[in-house]
Formats: structure tokens, sequence, C-alpha cells
């Protein structure tokens, strides 16, 4: 008898030997990752590469809420710093977003709007000096730093939006990964990639990609003053280890730029085009999945709604609740309506609230944005709820909060997708309103179902993908192949000034010698002609 003619000998063999061949390519991954929603992001990645046998070490502070110490996707590498990192204190973001609310309720004076950006750069400052930490903790700690050369690992993944693991990663020789939308300068194509200020948005204009003189006068402004946010508050705090560990010859923004490859969290179905590079990797919406069954008790009460449907509404994690005369008019004006809806709710109870709303702490998102009775997504316009609106196709309804949510809606709202509400101005009427338009008009929910089409119509899963380029950085020790080297050229090499410069030199010398030579050609014939007259 064949044995290994045997369907059950075949499929062994191929499970064996698919094993053997991930074990021999199986790797050691060293990840610096930032906390809170974007460390659910990161943990996907995790869990993808584990289960692909790589081992994973995740460098994490004391005091992170969303990193946990034990885990059996990855081992942990726990540093205790001086001071705990302020937005690793879920507290630090409620204040922050009251004091905004509070601004902009109160028509937002200069004065007050100035204050308040002013704390604002301030507290930035002080988040990166808190998070540098963890390079002077890792690089003063001559055991830890032995134990990691020993290792051996093969890449560093590392979300650069706090970019202290990039100065790890260059001490160890790593080459790294970067997954991230957003870095210290803003979208990260403005570190490497082109971006003409004329039609590329600059990062918090929440401006759209075709602009009025106006606004691209707004946008050149927004850029100078990112560009001036950059280089006086936040790389000062990373030049200065720099320069203390690396020499004053290097710099920590070339670190920045010499990264192999840029897995960037977005997808054009949802960003504006524009030049990219050949080691930008785009994953946006890599997150998604299928819906899965919902519980029991949420099940049926979805399924309670008949034909009107659900919607869906979260604030994300960062946001434990807005002011209660906020949530009064959103509860006045759900009740308003035929369909139910599930809310999650973490502050306190909102007054106005109807029979058809059920208050939730936590619920399952990505399943219930699958269900075939969701009709709406109330949302504050954050990337991730985002993308998984866009991969299951249902229309939002925006209420931006803070960073990009407002730029991340006014981008849906082009694509007529979306309708955006400014939560300073809200009441149960503008926002029953606008539940209506977004419910009862067809368009927004066709044109969400376009964008998922074409969100969908890929060759890979952008998991798929991120996971792909990692492992291709790990097999060819980096992707230099990939990487411009046009950062290490000077400012006025890189916009060819001194070209510029020479060129018009030399026009102005032909046009000078062209001058000095008519002249003198006019002359001589002057002189011969006077001397004929006399003679």
């Amino acid at each position: 008898m064949n044995l290994l003619g045997s369907p059950h000998c075949l499929l062994a063999l191929s499970t064996l030997l698919t094993t053997l061949a991930s074990s021999a390519l199986a790797g050691k991954i060293l990840v610096f990752p930032v906390d809170g929603s974007h460390w659910i992001n990161m943990d996907l990645l995790i869990k993808d590469l584990h289960h692909r046998g790589h081992e994973v070490s995740v460098v994490r502070t004391s005091t992170s809420w969303y990193v946990k110490e034990d885990s059996p996707h990855y081992k942990s590498i726990t540093v205790t710093l001086p001071e705990p990192i302020s937005i690793e204190d879920q507290d630090f973001f409620v204040s922050f977003l009251n004091k905004m609310l509070k601004i902009q309720k109160s028509g937002g004076s200069p004065l007050a709007t100035m204050q308040f950006y002013w704390q604002m750069l301030t507290a930035l400052s002080e988040i990166h000096k808190e998070a540098s930490q963890l390079v002077v903790e890792m690089f003063e700690n001559p055991v830890l730093m032995q134990q990691l050369f020993e290792a051996c690992y093969d890449v560093a993944l590392i979300d650069p939006g706090l970019p202290a693991g990039v100065l790890v990663a260059h001490k160890l020789g790593l080459p790294t990964v970067f997954n991230v939308r957003w870095i210290t300068s803003g979208e990260a194509h403005s570190v490497v990639a082109s971006s003409p200020a004329s039609y590329v948005p600059a990062s918090g204009s929440a401006l759209p990609n075709r602009m009025s003189f106006i606004e691209r006068v707004k946008n050149m402004l927004y850029y100078v003053l990112n560009t001036c946010i950059d280089q006086f508050t936040v790389f000062p705090v990373y030049q200065e280890l720099v320069a203390h560990y690396f020499g004053p010859e290097t710099s920590f923004k070339h670190l920045l730029q010499a990264t192999d490859i840029w897995l960037i969290r977005s997808d054009f179905v949802f960003e504006f085009p524009r030049p990219t590079m050949p080691n930008f990797v785009h994953i946006g919406g890599f997150q998604c999945k299928p819906s899965k069954p919902l519980p029991a008790d949420l099940e049926e009460f979805v399924q309670g709604s008949g034909e009107h449907g659900v919607i869906v509404m979260s604030l994300g994690t960062l946001v434990k609740g807005l002011p209660t005369e906020i949530t009064s008019e959103i509860a006045a004006g759900f009740a308003r309506l035929p369909q139910r809806v599930i809310w999650r709710h973490l502050g306190e109870r909102p007054q106005n609230l109807g029979n058809n709303t059920r208050l939730v702490e936590w619920l399952p998102q990505n399943d219930l944005l699958g269900h075939p009775k969701t009709r709406a997504f109330v949302a504050h316009g954050g990337a991730n709820g985002v993308y998984e609106s866009i991969y299951h196709g249902v229309p939002v309804v925006g209420l931006p909060l803070l960073f990009d949510q407002f730029e991340n809606l006014l981008r849906l709202e082009m694509r007529g997708a979306a309708k955006a509400l400014e939560v300073t101005k809200l009441d149960s009427q503008s926002f029953y309103t606008a539940l209506q338009d977004v419910l009862h008009r067809p368009s927004y929910k066709d044109n969400m179902k376009r964008l998922s089409r074409i969100h969908h119509d890929k060759p890979a899963h952008p998991r798929d993908s991120a996971i792909y380029w990692i492992e291709f950085v790990m097999r060819h020790k980096g992707a230099a192949h990939l990487r411009t080297e046009s950062y290490k050229m000077p400012w006025y090499s890189y916009h060819s000034l001194d070209v510029l410069a020479f060129l018009l030199l030399l026009l102005v010398l032909t046009v000078a010698g062209a001058v000095i030579f008519t002249t003198r050609l006019l002359c001589v014939r002057l002189c011969r002609t006077q001397k004929s007259k006399l003679e």
C-alpha cells in the first residue's frame, strides 16, 4: 500500500513542511509601540507575527494602561521612567478635550485660543521629554543593553508617534519598519515624500485638496507652523539625546528618514491623492475584518428594531464622555427616531434618554457595523472607526472632537459618505436633522458602498501586505534600494537652489557679456563712421 499517496499523509506532510518552513524563516522582532488606540493596531500585527512563528519582544513602560506585561503573543521589556508619560494617563485626554470644548463654546476669542495652543505646545514638549527618558533609562542600563545586543534581533517595528525606539534601533544597528500614520511633524508623508502646499493639505488644516487662493495661503501657514513646532518643540528634545549618544554629526531627523519600510495606515480610497515613495506601503483598514455573530442579548435588541434597523454610536477609547448638556441633546435627537440605538457611553447618564436607546460601556464595534440591520454610525472620526465604516459600507454622522478627526470626516464628507457636525453648536434638532438626512437620502449609503467596493478590491489584504514587508526587511536585512538618499542632501541642494543660483549667474553673465559685446561693437562702428566722415 502506498502510504505517501494517502490524502491524510499528504495533508500531514504538507502541514509539517509548512511548519518547518515557518520555523526556518522565524526571526526576532523588537517592538516599540505607543499606548492607547495606536496599540490596538500594533497588537494586531504582533499577533500575526507570533502566529507565523516569530519571537516578539515589546518595550513598554511600567505605567502603560494598554500594553500589558503578560501576554501569550510577546515577551515584555518593562522600563520604569522617572515620570509617567502624560498620554498614558486617560484623564489627560479628558482634560484636553474639556478645555478645547470650553474655548469653542465661548466663541473662540483670539486670546483664549492663543493661550490654549500655547498650553498645548507646552504639553506636547513635556510629553516628548517624558517619552525621551525611555532612551536614557535603556542606554544607561548596561545589563539591559547587553541583553538586547545578545538577543540578535532581526528588525525593529516602531510606532514613531513617540520616536524613542528610533534611537534604540540605531544603537542596536537594526533595520526598521514604521507602523505609522502620524509622526512628530504631522502626516508621515511630510517627512520624506514631496508635499506640495498647492494641493496637499497640511496636518491640522482641515482643508480639501482643491483649494482656493485664500485656502492655499492658510495651508502654507499651517506648513510653516508645523515646521516650527517640529524644529523648536519636538526635534530639540531628541536631537540632544542623539548628539549625546551618537555625536553631534548625527541628525535625529535623518534617523527618522532612514527607516527601511513605512507601513502607512492609510488608503487612497479615503486619503487625497499625493506624491508617495517606493518604501511606503499603504495598509489603511488593515484592522478591518468580517463581522462575527453578536452576543445573544445584543442580537435580540438589534432584531427587535424590525425594518427600521439600528444606529451605532461610539466616540472611541480616549474620551470617557462628553459634557451632560451635549449628551442630553444627542439623547433627545435619538429619542425621536424609529430606529434603535446602541450607544457606547461611559460618562454621566444623559437626560432625555429614549426607550429606543441602549447605553453600554463596551460594544463589539466591528461586528455591529457589519450587521445587516445597522443603518448609520455616529462617530468621532477616529481612523479605526472610519475604516471600519468604509469596510462595512455604513454611512457616518460625525462628531469630531480631537486631532485628525476633523480631517478624517472632511474626507468622508467630500466623498458624500458622511455628514459632520460641530459638537459645541449641537442641539437635538440639528442632530435629528443630520440623522434623518444620512438615513433617508440614498446618496450617503450608495457613496459609502462604492468606497467599500473599492477598498475591498485589492490583490491582498492590507494585514498580509504589512506582514510580507516586515518579513521582507528581515530576509534582506533592510530595504535600502527602496529608500531615497535625498535626506542626506543640504536643504539648498534638495530644493536645487544652488543649481538655480548657478543658472541665474550664468544667465546674468551671458546677458552682461552680450551687452558689453554689443556696446563695444556699436562703439567701434560709431568710431569708424566718425573717422570716415572726417576723412
